[in-house]
């Protein structure tokens, strides 16, 4: 019983996330589904992200949290549009489902913007087995957590496009292995990009910023 139900969901939120798709495509927007574990750097990533895209790339991000608004308000100071979602409203969801973001969509002017960013809830499980209607998922890795976390959460590796490794500033005071953190994520996904980057100092993000309009471009030319 408890698997036919699991099934219903997951049937029920791809059909959501289908309608998802064919609105965001009709409107010629790029949607990203960025997911990490908590304590990654995945809103100072974006922060930063944001500082390189705005205002070249139009773009708007729908924050997940379970409580607080603290992430959407750090997003917001770089001027871009911002909508929140607390799940603790509806039971304290470890992800966001295709509905929550076509209700979160609904409080956007999607004629007035290229790109949507979603920062789904920091959970290196539940995000990655809900569609969303997104057209790419990064997963952000820090070298403060365990090589080993491709390998203990493999669905995630295996659905994301690519990852970022943050923090790469702390390695020389970390016992951390970086090229087998590297080798485990390939392992598990052995075409995926990895951008090595550091938030905090603001370093590596070229090659992640080229890939990344280069994706938003080529949606948009793709609805030419």
């Amino acid at each position: 019983m408890e698997i036919k139900v699991v099934r219903r969901v997951l049937d029920v939120n791809e059909k959501m996330a289908q309608q998802n798709r064919s609105l965001f495509a009709e409107k010629g927007i790029f949607v990203l589904n960025v997911m990490s574990s908590p304590g990654s750097g995945k809103t100072a990533t974006l922060e930063r992200t944001l500082s390189y895209i705005m205002p070249e790339i139009k773009t708007a991000v729908i924050v997940g949290d379970i409580c607080t608004s603290n992430d959407a308000d750090r997003l917001a100071r770089t001027g871009v549009p911002v909508v929140q979602v607390n799940t603790d409203e509806f039971g304290g969801d470890c992800h966001l489902a295709a509905h929550v973001i076509e209700k979160a969509a609904s409080n956007i002017d999607l004629d007035d913007i290229d790109f949507l960013i979603v920062e789904n809830i920091g959970n290196l499980v539940c995000p990655a087995e809900f569609d969303i209607g997104e057209d790419a998922r990064v997963v952000v890795l820090s070298v403060t957590e365990g090589e080993d976390k491709p390998l203990k959460y493999p669905l995630m590796f295996r659905e994301c496009n690519a990852a970022i490794l943050n923090k790469i500033d702390l390695l020389p005071y970390l016992d951390y292995d970086k090229n087998l953190a590297i080798r485990n994520i390939k392992q598990i996904n052995p075409e995926m990009p990895v951008f090595e980057i550091s938030a905090t100092k603001n370093t590596g993000f070229d090659p992640w910023i080229e890939w990344l309009k280069s994706k938003v471009r080529g949606k948009q030319d793709s609805e030419v």
